[in-house]
């Protein structure tokens, strides 16, 4: 990646007719990790999340609650999306809202543009619309007249609106994927997006006569832009899309785009892999370099979903679990693009023997040591090869991993590491070395190779654990002599003996607490 080019990072916009549940948290943390990471390699990062605030459901939500459209979107993102974000640690740098007038007037520009280029043309919709998803739907979308997602009865709309010339960019986008097949992932993801295209794609309407909550079509303003294409445009909306090149606008939009990758569920992957581009292509504009599919959350085998009461929320979990085994949690259990359950049990059970067991015990079983054998202060610098050496594997692999989004592959990576300090504090017995004075430098040896194994556990776990590693960091001595954790680089990482003899070792917080049994 050139050295000027910001790693952009994008989640979807969410859809504000009621609060998060986990699944939005899923991706809005990947995302998280993701970034946090890409900090820690040195680069300039930008991380964008958001949410989605017109269209038919919107407004049906909003009229149930007896409020306008405006005042139950403004209720939820203050009350709901924004603390959600927040709880959960989340380092956003921008959060947009497709209400705000940044966004709705490079939305009408750039559809201004579209329609210039002649690719918006006055049409007729007829067919079937589901309001739950804001899509028309295909037949094969169907099953027995429903929507396959909500699993209810689907609208047939019959409406006079303008379209998008979609069906004109199929060979294009067709071409893109097969020169660049990272540019939808994972391969499930691609396959689908690539029977899709090659199964004949219909032009788009992208506007809506039956109702007034959404951006007006400029030129026609009894008229609003379809939810989807308003959606979309955010990702470039939030950067400064169509902002005169010398504005700050324009400059970062020239720095940041095009988006580096489009954090999505694979329900909504369509919209990001094919009518988005084609968007983008009408446009000349670059197409994002990744759309990436995650599976989705299962509960008792159903997807996470308000309308089927599966939707747990966030804070039904961290309140027990604590956010930090949250955020480790789903991205260690669950291959990163297939689907995944949840289930308390085995939360529980990873709670304990992962987080608890081997990273908390190995850590509060170090400053104990320390404390009790060498005066609270680190001993001097000592190397184990094992230890040095796998380090240098671990993070070569966990890298390797991460960039990927193979967020399993690089926890497990990091994770048997843990296992492997915990297994050599166990066959070199501290605690009996300790017993004969003779020994004292082959003690103060295995203190200092676990230390330094700490401090390394500690820097390539921060972007999936945040506020414990920064406890960790702190009870080690690190921060007051190696400054702040997130500053710390992934390239760095395996270079042996950075803990500064003498640093000051002080017991914190227990970092994983024994659960209460629910």
């Amino acid at each position: 990646m050139a050295s000027d080019k910001t790693f952009y990072l994008t989640t979807p916009i969410y859809y504000v007719n009621d609060a998060p549940h986990i699944g939005h948290a899923y991706t809005t943390v990947a995302g998280d990790v993701l970034t946090r990471w890409h900090r820690q390699k040195g680069e300039s990062v930008w991380f964008l999340t958001g949410t989605d605030e017109h269209g038919e459901k919107v407004m049906n939500t909003a009229a149930q609650n007896n409020v306008t459209p405006q005042a139950w979107c403004d209720r939820l993102v203050e009350e709901a999306w924004k603390p959600n974000w927040k709880h959960l640690n989340i380092a956003n740098d921008d959060f947009i809202r497709t209400t705000e007038p940044r966004h709705e007037e490079r939305v009408q520009r750039f559809l201004q543009g579209l329609k210039e280029k002649g690719f918006i043309y006055e049409g007729k919709y007829e067919g079937p619309y589901c309001i739950g998803c804001e899509e028309f739907k295909l037949p094969g979308d169907l099953d027995e007249g429903k929507c396959k997602i909500h699993g209810r009865p689907v609208e047939m709309l019959s409406e006079n609106n303008w379209f998008f010339k979609l069906s004109a960019f199929v060979p294009q986008l067709i071409e893109h994927y097969k020169k660049n097949p990272q540019a939808c992932e994972p391969t499930s993801a691609r396959n689908e997006v690539m029977a899709f295209l090659e199964g004949g794609v219909s032009d788009l309407s992208i506007s809506r006569s039956t109702f007034d909550w959404g951006i007006p079509v400029p030129w026609a303003t009894d008229q609003v832009i379809y939810v989807w294409f308003d959606a979309l445009l955010n990702y470039a909306t939030a950067v400064g899309l169509g902002d005169d090149p010398a504005s700050e606008g324009g400059k970062k939009f020239a720095s940041t785009w095009p988006a580096d990758v489009h954090l999505v569920g694979k329900d909504i992957l369509r919209f990001h892999a094919v009518i988005w581009p084609a968007m983008l292509m009408a446009a000349e504009l670059p197409v994002p370099r990744k759309v990436f599919a995650h599976g989705w959350l299962l509960v008792g085998g159903e997807k996470m979903s308000k309308s089927k009461l599966t939707g747990i929320a966030p804070r039904d979990i961290t309140d027990h679990f604590g956010v930090d085994a949250f955020r480790y949690y789903f991205l260690r259990a669950i291959p990163f693009g297939s689907d995944g359950s949840f289930s308390w049990e085995d939360m529980n059970a990873r709670y304990t023997s992962e987080l608890a067991n081997d990273f908390g015990n190995l850590a509060s079983r170090l400053i104990a040591m320390i404390e009790k054998y060498c005066e609270g202060k680190i001993p001097a610098v000592a190397t184990d090869p094992g230890l040095s050496s796998m380090l240098v594997d671990v993070v070569a692999k966990a890298d390797a991993a991460m960039v990927a989004l193979d967020f399993q592959g690089g926890i497990s990576a990091i994770m048997d590491f843990c296992k492997r300090a915990n297994g050599y504090v166990t066959e070199q017995e501290p605690w009996a070395i300790a017993k004969d004075p003779e020994r004292t430098t082959e003690l103060n040896n295995v203190l200092y190779n676990t230390a330094e194994s700490i401090r390394a556990l500690a820097v390539l776990l921060h972007p999936v654990m945040p506020a414990t590693t920064q406890i960790l960091w702190e009870s080690l001595g690190a921060q007051a002599t190696l400054g702040d954790i997130a500053k710390q680089k992934i390239a760095d990482v395996a270079t042996w003996g950075q803990l500064p003899p003498g640093s000051v070792v002080t017991k914190g917080a227990v970092l994983f607490p024994r659960l209460e049994e629910k």
